[in-house]
């Protein structure tokens, strides 16, 4: 499992650093987020949810048929939208309303 950020979608607002529990994610130069040690990320995706750009994404490892594949989140006043690309570039959604998501 791996995180990836991508420094093009990275609007520099810190988020993503601020959350990660490993203190994984610092800054360049330029204010964008970079992994320190990926190696060392337990894939606790906090800030994959943190990121309102979309800019980080998970990488699934092949142990659990990633193949490539990756997710990213949107994040929306009401809801989260997860967004799961397979290997082959096929796209699914999953909405999931913030008011409801904590409900047992």
């Amino acid at each position: 499992m791996s995180i990836k950020i991508d420094r093009d979608k990275c609007i520099s607002c810190g988020r993503c650093r601020n959350i990660c529990p490993g203190n994984l994610i610092e800054t360049d130069e330029a204010g964008k987020a970079v992994m320190k040690y990926p190696s060392e990320c337990w894939g606790c995706t906090a800030c994959l949810k943190e990121c309102p750009a979309g800019a980080v994404r998970y990488y699934l490892g092949a142990d659990i048929g990633g193949r490539g594949g990756y997710l990213f989140t949107g994040n929306h006043s009401d809801h989260t939208d997860w967004f799961i690309v397979s290997a082959d570039g096929t796209k699914y959604q999953i909405k999931i309303s913030k008011k409801e998501s904590n409900r047992y």
